[in-house]
């Protein structure tokens, strides 16, 4: 069960991938020990990579010189969040600005977490992608700049989307946002739980210096009405 009524016409949705050190393709290692002493007191070693399952990727990821995830200001991690589901598009098209107009450009406001998504659905990094199996959508330059131009903080993905097209594409993407702090939220899980595209959402990492990205747990909470339009 991924969603949850909270009352007061709130309601909460786990947007996480469930991790699972026996089959999880990325680096997941758990080591659990008992520090000994007359109450049991296990703690665990977490061996893992900083991209693993559903993650935030800062700055620093793409470049040496620009912000990690400990130089971001917490509000960078949660705000009001548009899942902008793109429906009018032909398989593997890129997304260019005037889809982006159509799909959302009235609605979306400076500081907007911006996840993009569309009915092409393919779980990302896996076998299956770039494949003739894959008809998601793709990212490029174009997409960067006009979320750029609209001040978003944060751009997620939905399984919809490819974010690992080709090199060109993706790296222009990198260029182009996260020079400005812009950050990325990948593997996003649970999407078709939503019952609105407007709602507030919180994706906080472990503030470590000199780390560039960090496995999250991320949630939406609908119904807080500030959050809602």
């Amino acid at each position: 069960m991924n969603a949850f009524d909270l009352g007061n016409g709130l309601r909460v949705i786990d947007l996480t991938k469930v991790l699972d050190p026996e089959t999880e393709s990325r680096r997941c290692r758990l080591f659990r020990f008992n520090t000994g002493g007359p109450i049991p007191d296990f703690h665990t070693i977490m061996d893992l990579t900083s991209h693993l399952g559903t993650h935030v990727e800062c700055p620093y990821h793409h470049n040496d010189n620009w912000t990690d995830v400990q130089g971001l200001p917490i509000s960078t991690f949660m705000g009001r969040a548009i899942h902008v589901n793109i429906t009018h598009m032909e398989p593997n098209g890129k997304i260019k600005g005037e889809d982006l107009e159509k799909a959302c450009g009235d609605r979306i406001k400076e500081g907007d977490i911006v996840i993009l998504d569309s009915d092409l659905k393919l779980p990302p990094f896996t076998p299956a992608s770039n494949t003739e199996e894959d008809k998601r959508l793709f990212i490029c330059r174009e997409t960067a700049e006009w979320l750029k131009e609209k001040k978003v903080k944060c751009v997620g993905f939905g399984d919809g989307v490819s974010i690992e097209s080709n090199n060109e594409d993706v790296s222009a993407f990198h260029d182009v946002l996260m020079e400005v702090d812009v950050v990325f939220l990948e593997v996003l899980k649970n999407l078709e739980e939503l019952t609105t595209d407007t709602f507030f959402m919180s994706y906080t990492p472990l503030p470590i210096k000199g780390l560039d990205s960090c496995p999250i747990r991320a949630y939406a909470i609908e119904g807080l009405a500030e959050f809602s339009k």
